[in-house]
């Protein structure tokens, strides 16, 4: 296919909407939580992969549907996100006031060995072995672009919790004090926020969006025990091009690599998609270390 031919591709664009999107929720709770507690989760591609069981077994075993299982599986990643900033992330917190370089690196280490454990218990009970199903693959054609509908509602749910979060952290006053947090941490305590409630609320949200992708990313692909790796690379891609706490860039920046991945692989091979992926990320660090849209509006 001529290049031109690809860079005007239809079909392609919105392919590159939907990685984009998906890669924005995926993002999203990393950067709330790196940015709350300045820890570095890892981990946080293998609660899209446990998200993408929850919605398997869900289908295949009881018969839920992927859309019906959203609101169970993320409630029940934020849950999860819940107890272990509470059983573990607290205490390591209040063992001494750690100064953010050891913070950095003692969450670095703690979140890897988290990261093994349960892609190796995934392993254990699911079988290393892709898994996939098939659910809304009905193909809806607009002009020459052909859709399928789990596209389309990935597409939607993951646009949606986005801009909901957003409009969350813009609005509301837990939003407000989750800002002020990331932007501010010591200046949001002597005010009177409750630095601890907002971390924990942090946990909740970015394990719950973290879930909620790998319900969605499940619709579209296989996925095994040791396939979330990619994704915590994609979201710290994301937090090195958008900025720290900074949402509407977050964003663009999901929606530029979505471009990046999904047009590299259309000009050269799908066997390269891991190739474009890391090599944005080295990119991104090399030329961009201190993000591409700082000067963006914060939401």
């Amino acid at each position: 296919m001529p290049v031109l031919d690809v860079l005007l591709s239809g079909q392609l664009l919105f392919a590159a909407l939907v990685t984009g999107a998906l890669y924005a929720l995926v993002a999203l709770g990393l950067n709330l939580v790196y940015g709350t507690m300045r820890v570095l989760n890892v981990a946080h591609g293998d609660l899209v992969m446990l998200g993408a069981y929850g919605a398997f077994y869900g289908w295949t075993l009881a018969g839920v549907s992927p859309l019906a299982a959203v609101p169970l599986v993320a409630a029940v990643g934020g849950l999860a996100g819940y107890g272990i900033y509470r059983g573990v992330f607290r205490r390591l917190l209040a063992a001494g006031a750690l100064n953010a370089a050891r913070l950095e690196g003692n969450s670095l280490l703690l979140f890897f060995g988290i990261s093994i454990i349960l892609q190796n218990v995934a392993a254990l009970l699911f079988t290393p072995n892709l898994q996939g199903y098939q659910y809304l693959s009905d193909v809806v054609r607009i002009g020459n672009v052909s859709m399928t509908m789990n596209r389309i509602a990935a597409l939607l749910i993951a646009g949606t919790a986005c801009i909901g979060v957003a409009v969350f952290l813009g609005r509301s006053i837990t939003g407000l004090a989750m800002r002020a947090v990331i932007e501010k941490r010591e200046a949001a305590y002597v005010v009177g926020v409750n630095v601890d409630s907002v971390q924990a609320f942090s946990f909740v949200i970015g394990f719950g969006t973290a879930a909620l992708g790998g319900v969605l990313i499940s619709m579209l692909e296989q996925f095994s025990p040791f396939s979330g790796f990619p994704f915590t690379i994609a979201g710290f891609i994301v937090i090195i091009l958008g900025g720290l706490g900074n949402l509407t860039a977050g964003l663009v920046a999901a929606l530029l690599l979505g471009v990046i991945e999904t047009y590299g692989v259309a000009l050269t091979s799908a066997n390269l998609r891991s190739v474009l992926l890391y090599g944005a990320f080295v990119g991104a660090l090399l030329l961009f270390p201190r993000g591409v849209f700082t000067r963006a509006t914060r939401l």
